[in-house]
């Protein structure tokens, strides 16, 4: 794992993580690593509630929510209930219910056992506030050009 971007990044996800202590449950990390360069340990926080600022905004490191569910429908809503949508992943050894599940994101990209990889050929971006477009493969390419349309009439 990578150092984050620089001492402001840095010092917001370690923000996130101090006040994440008091939202929910530390599993593992949040230590910040000591020497050069703005590493952060990878963080997992349990039992988080759906409004904690943790679970509802969009941090930029290596901090992750755990929570149980029930059903499908359960976990749909939770994920769906905020106002980002960049990516989400579903883990199942069952295709269908990966696709299923997949396609009731509102997200503009969902791993199906895997999460955050990206494709120089594939559309990268998310949906309500995570996006603005998309970025690599054919999307990107028409989302920097302007069509033209040019009739020609040779009958005159």
């Amino acid at each position: 794992m990578g150092p984050l971007v620089d001492k402001i990044q840095f010092d917001r996800v370690n923000g996130f993580i101090e006040r994440g202590a008091r939202q929910g449950q530390l599993l593992t990390g949040g230590q910040k690593k000591e020497g050069k360069g703005f590493f952060v340990e990878p963080t997992v926080f349990t039992n988080v509630a759906p409004d904690a600022e943790i679970y509802t905004q969009e941090i930029f490191g290596p901090v992750s929510v755990l929570n149980s569910f029930k059903t499908e429908e359960e976990v749909l809503k939770k994920a769906n209930d905020v106002e980002y949508g960049l990516m989400a992943g579903v883990f199942t050894q069952d295709i269908n219910k990966a696709l299923r599940v997949a396609s009731d994101f509102d997200s503009g990209m969902v791993g199906v056992n895997c999460v955050s990889l990206t494709f120089l050929n594939a559309p990268f971006g998310g949906s309500k506030q995570s996006g603005l477009g998309r970025e690599c493969g054919r999307a990107a390419l028409q989302a920097f050009t302007e069509p033209k349309t040019i009739m020609v009439n040779m009958t005159y």
